[in-house]
């Protein structure tokens, strides 16, 4: 089927890019397979990283197809957009259906975006990893492609407002070799081998990122452990 809707949906977000003067450090895209299934795993930090997880798959001409919250998938504009561009909505309390959805493509030779904190880490730190992306790259016999994500947060996060004015930020953007599990590697282990890949890029996009607070009312974006304010991670229970 021709791919009627995703293309010029593309052509608006770099449109939206271009006025926002956003300034990218993209890399990795040569991991991005060019055929075949799998499974893009990235951080989660802001409102529009289905957005720039998708660009990280263009150069090797692949559509990323996301698994998102069922309720986007009932808006009288984002519905009909989010099933044109064929991606999969979750129902948290039948999320079985979406395995399943999400399974047919992978074996079809489709790239499944997932962001497996399931939430905006609000710390923008990593949180604890859902093991859903890793069975379904195992049950699929289909790589994970770890990336990271920096910068991002800076555009539109929970609990701050939306800044799309000019202000030339720096999006980071990096892609993993891909990961496939070991021989009788069950689903934890590989999540956690996943978790610890994703935060080697996350590292490395954070080292090299140009951008600085603007003032200090600014420092609400970076970490705690890198100078800024934002909140704490949460503590595991019993901590």
């Amino acid at each position: 089927m021709p791919e009627l809707v995703y293309p010029p949906v593309i052509g608006i977000a770099r449109s939206f890019f271009k006025a926002v003067d956003l300034r990218f450090d993209i890399g990795g895209t040569e991991h991005v397979p060019r055929s075949g299934g799998a499974v893009l795993v990235s951080n989660h930090i802001g409102y529009l990283d289905f957005v720039f997880t998708g660009l990280a798959a263009l150069p090797a001409k692949r559509f990323v197809r996301f698994m998102a919250k069922e309720s986007v998938f009932r808006h009288k504009v984002s519905g009909p957009l989010m099933r044109a561009m064929k991606h999969i909505p979750v129902d948290r309390a039948q999320g079985e259906h979406a395995y399943g959805h999400a399974l047919r493509a992978l074996r079809d030779g489709e790239i499944i975006g997932v962001f497996p904190e399931a939430t905006i880490s609000q710390s923008f730190t990593l949180k604890n990893f859902k093991s859903g992306a890793a069975r379904l790259a195992q049950e699929a016999g289909v790589p994970l492609l770890p990336m990271a994500l920096w910068g991002t947060q800076r555009l539109w996060t929970k609990g701050h407002k939306r800044d799309f004015g000019r202000n030339h930020f720096p999006i980071s953007i990096r892609v993993g070799e891909p990961l496939v599990a070991k021989p009788g590697e069950v689903a934890s282990a590989l999540t956690e081998r996943l978790r610890g890949r994703v935060g080697e890029l996350l590292e490395a996009a954070q080292r090299a990122y140009p951008g600085t607070p603007r003032n200090a009312e600014d420092t609400w974006w970076l970490p705690a452990h890198l100078g800024g304010t934002a909140p704490p991670p949460p503590q595991p229970h019993g901590a």
